[in-house]
């Protein structure tokens, strides 16, 4: 059966078929009783044949060492934002109030809290992500909001956020049409829109930080190449102080602002 799978998906255009068709038939496998795994892998193939993300076949997405569920209609996490993970690893001490803002599957706030022991909240304005974050963050503790950025946090975690992880859509709008068809067709473009020049979510993120983050807390957003500076000047503009840091081998940018003040000492290097 396996070798059959991976002639149509590579006849699809799928480029690491013989990986994929291992995946859809573990999946299968693990979703059904034995009888039925035929006909399961059968649906799931025809999903993929057809363009939908791997992930969303089989249910989940591989992050950071950590099996993230992923629903239709929720944000893949995307393998260049493990690298915001790390760097915000760098800054998060054990005991540390984080929050995954703009949360999608919860995968950030998931793979932090797997690695340290803090107190985690998450934030979405869609439904469905809030359903799959649950899963996600939940088995670590973490609760999870439904709401527009941070008007969906309950008030009392005001000035006092530690670390703030926020990948903001920033794709500008007239590109989502370049969008690789997997994204473009299949992920809600809500997810992706970050308006005319792709900062205007950032813009919002950055101004509540203000208020939101404990004196010394960390904010993490990923940015392109080409928006990058421009991000770390709209934290500068609203007085924090900011970084861009890059790892080339991922091509992931991250822009890295912090409020100024005595915060808490920073956990160990991520690695």
């Amino acid at each position: 059966m396996n070798s059959e799978i991976v002639d149509r998906l590579r006849a699809a255009g799928c480029v690491f078929a013989e990986d994929e068709a291992a995946l859809i038939v573990e999946a299968a496998r693990d979703a059904t009783v034995e009888t039925m795994v035929e006909a399961m892998v059968e649906a799931m193939v025809e999903r993929r044949v057809a363009g939908a993300p791997l992930e969303y076949v089989v249910g989940w997405a591989s992050f950071c060492g950590l099996r993230i569920g992923v629903d239709p209609g929720v944000f893949v996490p995307r393998r260049r934002t493990e690298f915001l993970v790390a760097e915000a690893l760098k800054a998060t001490a054990p005991g540390a109030v984080v929050v995954d803002l703009g949360c999608g599957s919860g995968a950030l706030g998931a793979a932090v809290a797997a690695r340290r022991e803090v107190s985690l909240y998450a934030a979405d304005v869609e439904p469905a992500a809030v359903r799959c974050a649950r899963r996600n963050v939940t088995p670590y503790g973490g609760t999870v909001y439904q709401g527009d950025w941070f008007d969906a946090l309950p008030v009392e975690l005001r000035g006092r956020i530690d670390v703030l992880l926020a990948n903001v859509p920033y794709v500008p709008t007239d590109e989502i049409r370049l969008l690789p068809a997997e994204a473009r067709l299949y992920e809600p473009h809500v997810t992706l829109d970050g308006g005319a020049d792709g900062l205007a979510n950032l813009r919002r993120v950055v101004a509540g930080a203000v208020d939101w983050l404990t004196p010394g807390g960390h904010v993490y957003v990923e940015m392109s190449d080409r928006q990058a500076p421009l991000a770390q000047d709209v934290m500068v503009a609203a007085g924090l102080g900011a970084e861009v840091v890059t790892d080339d081998d991922l091509g992931a940018n991250v822009v890295h602002g912090i409020k100024p003040g005595a915060g808490r000492a920073a956990g160990t290097r991520a690695g």
